[in-house]
């Protein structure tokens, strides 16, 4: 969910042309391939400032259920108490966030592992204590920090938030990917997940504006997992990032989302 901080941010930052975000996927990080890295490496040499947040729901949910701690969720939304925000931390600071750094390292690429505590890089407030425990959204983001660790290493994120009280929150991957990316006024958000793109009767929807997602939600075929996704990628749009991908491979082109008037015609749509 993208604030209305996000959009003063909008009116008061111009347009940082060198800025990548790309959001993981929990299920995707571990079937990324040799032409994600390669991507990376040339984006670098282009100069580009690459930012990736990940994600962990799986590994979270399957820690939770190591420890017989009940596992809930409402909306989509895991409501987090004290305790599975422990579980969450621990998962992404001290698995998914390693194993991305290991991965990048293999392959040459200089990274560095941050949070919501490096330098007050990531604020946020909470949603619904009552209703969801600590769960929160991104409202603010150290821009000058984050910019000048970008200058030299990649980024790699954990979606976690800090509120004002020093409290953590567990934050959507994909709506901290998204907040980001808006925050920082990105070139280009990339959500990377598990399957090529938005699909339709098998087949990728190589553009898709937020009316035409509207059908397919009510026609049942956009997923309950794409779904968020979506809402996270229209918050970055409306917020000011050019370009916004959902794939599977950086190289392929998947569904690119855009504005109403902005497609080509209708549904465009490729072999998967």
């Amino acid at each position: 969910m993208v604030t209305h901080r996000v959009e003063k941010s909008r009116e008061k930052r111009e347009h940082m042309e060198n800025v990548i975000v790309i959001k993981i996927g929990g299920n995707a990080m571990n079937d990324l391939t040799e032409a994600f890295y390669s991507q990376l490496a040339e984006w670098r040499r282009m100069g580009k400032k690459i930012a990736i947040v990940h994600g962990g729901g799986n590994k979270i949910t399957e820690f939770s259920q190591k420890v017989h701690l009940p596992v809930r969720k409402e909306n989509g939304i895991r409501v987090t108490d004290f305790a599975t925000l422990e579980i969450t931390r621990m998962v992404l600071l001290g698995y998914a966030q390693p194993q991305i750094l290991q991965q990048l390292a293999q392959h040459d690429l200089a990274a560095i592992g941050l949070h919501a505590a490096s330098n007050h890089l990531l604020l946020g407030t909470c949603l619904d204590r009552d209703r969801y425990g600590f769960v929160g959204e991104i409202t603010q983001v150290n821009e000058p920090y984050l910019s000048s660790i970008l200058e030299n290493e990649i980024g790699v994120l954990a979606p976690l938030a800090i509120d004002e009280s020093g409290n953590w929150l567990n934050v959507n991957g994909d709506t901290a990917a998204a907040s980001v990316a808006s925050l920082l006024k990105a070139e280009a958000l990339y959500l990377v997940t598990d399957v090529p793109g938005v699909l339709k009767d098998g087949k990728v929807i190589k553009q898709l504006t937020a009316k035409q997602t509207t059908t397919l939600q009510q026609q049942n075929i956009i997923t309950a997992g794409m779904q968020p996704k979506l809402k996270a990628a229209f918050h970055a749009l409306k917020s000011g990032v050019q370009k916004i991908v959902i794939t599977n491979v950086l190289s392929q082109a998947g569904t690119t989302i855009l504005k109403e008037g902005a497609q080509t015609y209708g549904y465009t749509i490729s072999n998967v």
